[in-house]
């Protein structure tokens, strides 16, 4: 069965980087030991330290759903009007080669 790649994007307020990059770690933290989560990256662009990007592998929608409604990713998304510019952009992929 292939894996659900995902690319979410989120830019924060110039004055709120630091509170959404501490608030993104802690995701990091939890969403790493959940079941079907392969890789859970967290980037951050160098040029710009607003642009957030999370890279991430799961081994099936099902587990990327309940990683989507998870306590923490819910608590997270409560505090995304306060931190971000917009809301997240998330895509999904398949992986095609």
């Amino acid at each position: 069965m292939p894996t659900v790649r995902v690319v979410a994007r989120l830019i924060a307020f110039p004055d709120k980087v630091d509170d959404l990059k501490a608030l993104l770690l802690k995701v990091v933290e939890s969403t790493r030991t959940e079941t079907g989560c392969i890789r859970y990256e967290l980037l951050q662009n160098q040029a710009d330290p607003t642009d957030f990007t999370f890279v991430e592998e799961w081994g099936s929608d099902e587990a990327l759903n309940t990683h989507l409604g998870s306590e923490h990713v819910g608590a997270a998304l409560a505090r995304a009007p306060e931190l971000l510019v917009e809301g997240p952009d998330i895509r999904r992929y398949s992986l095609l080669i």
